[in-house]
């Protein structure tokens, strides 16, 4: 006997309603099996349940209506804004609905389509209704297929099940038919709309959760520890809620699950790398790294201390550390960085540090020379600038091992560098670099201890998602004495009297960037291009020694525009954002940005680190293209802090776009929120790491579950993370 097909791992396909051509489409959205059409949830809910009477409507108050489009059409403004407007009626009366700058929505919305719409109504030339969320409930096409003159509807084509289905409620006789009914708004695509796939899971659901069963991938106990309704419960109420209010506990179901996963692939990472592979154990007496502290012309912060102390004690054990080191701007982890390679080196042993690029090394070569001379250290360069003879000697001293401190680029794992007794990794700035880049210098030796550096503050919750499976130690203040960069945030007006400021600077000799989106002038966008204010900036100080800074550079010519401001031959620096993370330029007092919209939090204080490196004075200047600047502008200008303004911006701008997809292309996180989820996230870790000490292979039969979910769902990253 055949057994029957699983329609959960079937092809999308085979479910009713949909066919060849619209399982094509389905796929454009990820949807390809009936388990993904399961798990493609509703991304909002229109709130039916409490619908208003137009007639009743209040200016002022805000409003959810449904009624029939009677008329529509685009209108321009006097500022060349057209708007989109549609005059909607149900049983008591009628309201027009306008959407400013949204003249596309006229070939979206049609005459005799059942609208719901919610927002605020105003008085613009009486009542006026401005939706901030709509969705068409049903369209004319639906009611003349569905007017009992004896028509099917739709007619599909022969052998194709594509013609969209009518799902209950879908085809409303009256005005108000949809009243009482939440609708879930569903992602979509071009040939596929969200009413269409909501037709589709209505008709497939409750197949898809029979199929489902009972199945659970977490306990039950721990769901009713943590108030979580199990998995099949929490899928029905998310594609069919009787009440908006259900959808958060049922989403959070979904997160959990997620999170846990997550975590105790990141626990098992952990607990592989320690108890798996055998690593060094640095415990020779402390000579170098005594002699650097006492050498230093200053005192480590408390938090320097803090995180040199965890260093310290993670390499002295006899497993591989693998630790991520988090610092602010200018907070000191090269010399934490420092600190551990010393440690390395009083073992007997070579360490390596990894810059993204050359001007980078050669930075950090300079400090090493600076503060390790009086040790007796000499650190050996090797970038691709390093040729003929100079490099001859150099890659023979690594390969003797008389080169115990090693800096360089990605040339320290081109094919011939060969390490006699690597102990420590250090790669700054890691995710500057491809899996493989960090793998082959991982892997140049026995297990050496590993230590990756960030200068891009993150959100705990976010390290813990992205690099759980690295200890994380954070350097979260700045050395005492050094000056705020005074930050201001201005709009247009005030452009001519900043560049007067600008030219003040550069006539007392100091040197400034001017920062701008885009390399040319673009008719789409309208931000201020860097190749035509560079030509404008040129005339406007013709003392100064302006230089243009873009991506479409050679990576010559870039080298040779960031040496020349550098070493001060420059004095104005025009330039989009390749500007080089991490560069000293102590004479730098000035960073102005124009459109700054159009940067990230994360990356405006990146840029803002570019100044304040000295003992001067330094500004950070702003400028906004909207009349008003936005709440991430503001918390620009009031926040200093790299790690609170990072918390900020996940608030403001959600994951989605700190996240976006990793290499492999995997979305990380689909159903948890991590500013609303952190407790779901501890109590996964706590759980997942509990767990992994108690058996770390995973191999007692109540654990087996869990192991062959993360074959399901991680196998391809679990094979990538002992690189980390």
């Amino acid at each position: 006997m055949t057994p029957a097909r699983s329609i959960l791992k079937g092809s999308v396909q085979y479910l009713k309603g949909v066919g060849p051509r619209r399982a094509e489409r389905f796929a454009k959205i990820d949807v390809h099996t009936g388990q993904d059409l399961l798990y493609h949830l509703p991304y909002r809910y229109e709130d039916a349940t409490t619908v208003d009477a137009i007639s009743e409507l209040k200016v002022g108050q805000d409003a959810t209506v449904i009624g029939r489009v009677v008329s529509k059409g685009v209108i321009p403004t006097r500022r060349r804004l057209r708007v989109f407007r549609a005059v909607i009626r149900d049983g008591s009366g009628h309201i027009e609905c306008a959407w400013p700058g949204r003249p596309w929505l006229d070939r979206t919305i049609d005459k005799g389509d059942l609208l719901l719409a919610s927002g605020p109504v105003r008085f613009y030339h009486g009542r006026q209704l401005q939706p901030r969320e709509h969705v068409v409930l049903a369209q004319a096409s639906d009611e003349r297929g569905a007017s009992g003159d004896g028509s099917a509807g739709p007619s599909a084509p022969s052998g194709d099940r594509s013609a969209e289905p009518a799902a209950s409620g879908e085809r409303p006789s009256g005005e108000r038919p949809a009243a009482g009914r939440v609708f879930p708004v569903y992602a979509a695509t071009e040939g596929l709309t969200h009413r269409q796939i909501r037709a589709v899971i209505e008709l497939n659901l409750a197949g898809l959760l029979c199929d489902l069963g009972d199945e659970d991938p977490i306990p039950g106990d721990w769901l009713e520890e943590l108030r979580l309704p199990p998995l099949p419960e929490a899928l029905r109420t998310l594609h069919r809620p009787s009440a908006v209010a259900q959808v958060e506990r049922c989403q959070r179901r979904l997160a959990f699950e997620e999170l846990f996963f997550l975590q105790l692939l990141h626990a098992r990472a952990r607990a592989r790398l320690r108890h798996e592979v055998r690593g060094i154990a640095f415990d020779a007496p402390a000579t170098l790294t005594r002699s650097l502290l006492n050498a230093l012309p200053f005192e480590l912060t408390a938090a320097q201390r803090r995180a040199w102390s965890e260093i310290e004690a993670d390499m002295a054990r006899p497993a591989p550390m693998n630790r991520l080191l988090q610092g602010d701007v200018g907070s000191g982890k090269t010399v934490v960085a420092a600190l551990a390679m010393l440690k390395a080196v009083e073992a007997g042993r070579q360490a390596a540090i990894m810059a993204p690029t050359e001007l980078l090394a050669e930075q950090h070569q300079r400090t090493f020379v600076e503060m390790l001379a009086p040790l007796g250290v000499e650190p050996v360069l090797l970038t691709g600038s390093v040729t003929g003879k100079a490099r001859q000697r150099a890659l023979a001293r690594i390969a003797a091992g008389d080169a115990r401190l090693v800096v360089g680029t990605h040339a320290l794992i081109q094919e011939g560098v060969d390490f006699a007794s690597p102990g420590l990794v250090v790669i700054d700035e890691q995710h500057r670099f491809g899996v493989e880049q960090r793998r082959r210098l991982r892997e140049s030796g026995e297990a050496p201890d590993a230590l990756v550096m960030s200068a891009t503050p993150i959100p705990r919750s976010l390290a813990l998602v992205l690099y759980g499976d690295l200890d994380l130690s954070i350097i979260d203040e700045l050395p005492p004495g050094r000056r705020p960069i005074r930050t201001a945030v201005r709009g247009a007006e005030s452009r001519d009297a900043a560049f007067d400021f600008l030219g003040d600077q550069l006539a007392a000799g100091r040197q400034a960037y001017v920062v701008y989106p885009l390399v040319e002038e673009s008719e789409v966008l309208e931000a201020r291009a860097a190749t035509v204010m560079f030509e404008q900036l040129e005339a406007r100080f013709p003392d100064a020694a302006v230089r243009l800074l873009h991506g479409r550079l050679s990576s010559a010519e870039k080298d040779e525009v960031m040496r020349s401001f550098l070493a001060g031959d420059t004095n104005l620096l025009v330039a989009t954002t390749v500007i080089e993370v991490g560069i000293d330029v102590p004479n730098a007092t000035v960073m102005m940005i124009e459109d700054a919209e159009r940067f990230g939090l994360a990356q405006l204080h990146q840029l803002r680190g570019r100044v304040g490196r000295g003992a001067e004075q330094s500004y950070c200047i702003v400028f906004h293209a909207s009349e008003t600047p936005s709440e991430r502008l503001v918390a620009f200008e009031k926040k200093t802090n790299g790690f609170e303004l990072a918390e900020e911006d996940l608030r403001i701008r959600g994951q989605g776009d700190l996240f976006g997809k990793e290499q492999h292309g995997a979305v990380l996180l689909k159903f948890a929120q991590l500013d609303r989820d952190h407790d779901l996230l501890d109590a996964g870790r706590r759980r997942a790491r509990a767990i992994v000490a108690a058996d770390p292979g995973l191999s007692k039969p109540a654990h087996r579950r869990f192991r062959h979910e993360l074959d399901l769902r991680y196998a391809q990253r679990e094979a990538l993370y002992h690189v980390g």
